[in-house]
């Protein structure tokens, strides 16, 4: 039976130390006169406070991104041995992030231009203006080098968190984007994220509506009582249709600010303030999920999907769901299937009734799994009504009374 490939795959390959994202660790590298070799992204360089480049080796320097004062800079760059990739300025994204995004980046002007002032609408409405998911070279470049950035800056906000937990401690939570706010399945993935988080698991979802931001509304309340999970609940079920834009985002925002984060200084406080969403502009009409610590918002919605799948090494739990879900079923069971990625978690169907009934997918993937050249991997798959006890399949403890 062959060996599957090792689990930690799904960390990427650490270049951080080549890598120059902020202008502190510049300033450092320029102390020492030298950036040769390494990648500066994404800063902006054409301030009256730029940093002197004059004097600095740049042999083989890669600026990815940035931005300078002027083409002449740029070309005497390229003259003394950089190589320059500039960013595309007049789209509203940055060409090459350097950090994930943040709630409060997303819902920025929320409060001035209501829902269509948000910096998420903005970039959503110029990709549509863009030609969508086919744009024009340029744009479709801008696009690509935007979802590199992210790519990197998911490693990077990764990397310290599968060093010290392990890739098992990642479980992804998959479900309907329609499940309306209050609703049984809503309350159900709430307490689901609430409990893995509180178990020491990171919460990573698709970053949509209704079950993807349940559960890290979950997550966002780990630190706090589930009375106050509850009372959040109901503040959000006040505008249960994510259709209507203007008051579901402000609903979300009304929570952001009556429990703000709690205080927590360690190295994983974003994991445990709302875990992780991996959204995409594709489906930019369904509002920001503005209850993750860190947002990977891609444009590219295959690379979206992988990702999310990729780093779930530690189970997936699939509540209710159509055809996206379904979807995501069967492109992670070929991931199981194959050990692509390394060892896969629990498979855990939340909703008996409707996976057995609506739709029997464990006697679809039952057989499949049984064919896996790594063995019967049939045991991985659980259906299940109780919250308590998916909880206990993840996290491998006894459910509580």
């Amino acid at each position: 039976m062959p060996t599957p490939p090792p689990s930690d795959v799904v960390a990427l390959h650490d270049t951080s130390d080549r890598e120059v994202e902020t202008i502190a660790e510049l300033s450092g590298h320029l102390a020492r006169s030298s950036l040769a070799g390494l990648t500066v992204q994404g800063l902006r360089l054409d301030g009256p406070d730029a940093p002197d480049l004059s004097g600095c080796d740049l042999t083989d320097a890669l600026f990815l991104g940035c931005r300078f004062a002027s083409t002449d800079v740029e070309a005497d760059l390229v003259r003394r041995g950089a190589h320059v990739v500039p960013g595309f300025p007049q789209a509203p994204y940055a060409s090459q992030p350097t950090h994930l995004y943040t709630a409060d980046e997303l819902a920025g002007g929320f409060a001035v231009g209501g829902f269509a002032g948000m910096l998420d609408t903005a970039v959503y409405e110029h990709f549509r203006a863009s030609g969508g998911a086919t744009p024009q070279v340029r744009e479709a470049l801008a696009q690509r080098m935007h979802d590199h950035g992210i790519d990197n800056a998911l490693a990077d906000a990764t990397r310290g968190w599968l060093a010290r937990h392990g890739p098992a401690s990642v479980v992804g939570v998959m479900g309907g984007h329609a499940e309306p706010r209050g609703s049984n399945a809503f309350k159900m993935a709430a307490t689901l994220g609430w409990e893995l988080t509180r178990a020491g698991k990171l919460i990573v979802t698709g970053g949509g509506p209704g079950v993807m931001e349940a559960a890290n509304l979950g997550a966002f309340f780990a630190a706090r009582t589930a009375a106050e999970l509850a009372h959040a609940t109901d503040i959000l079920a006040s505008a249960p249709n994510f259709h209507d834009h203007e008051p579901f985002t402000a609903a979300a925002l009304r929570v952001r600010a009556e429990f703000p984060p709690l205080a927590d200084a360690g190295p994983d406080a974003w994991a445990r303030r709302g875990g992780l969403s991996i959204p995409t502009w594709l489906y930019g009409h369904e509002p920001a999920n503005l209850f993750a610590g860190a947002i990977a918002k891609y444009f590219s919605n295959a690379i979206r999907e992988d990702t999310i799948l990729r780093l779930a090494r530690g189970g997936i739990v699939f509540a209710a769901g159509r055809a996206g879900t379904v979807q995501e079923v069967f492109q992670a069971a070929t991931k199981t299937f194959y050990a692509t990625d390394g060892a896969s978690g629990p498979y855990v169907f939340l909703d008996r009734e409707f996976w057995t009934s609506t739709l029997p997918i464990q006697s679809l993937l039952t057989p499949l799994f049984q064919l896996s050249p790594y063995g019967d991997l049939s045991t991985s798959v659980h259906v299940t009504d109780d919250v308590h006890e998916a909880v206990a399949v993840l996290t491998g403890v006894a459910p509580r009374p």
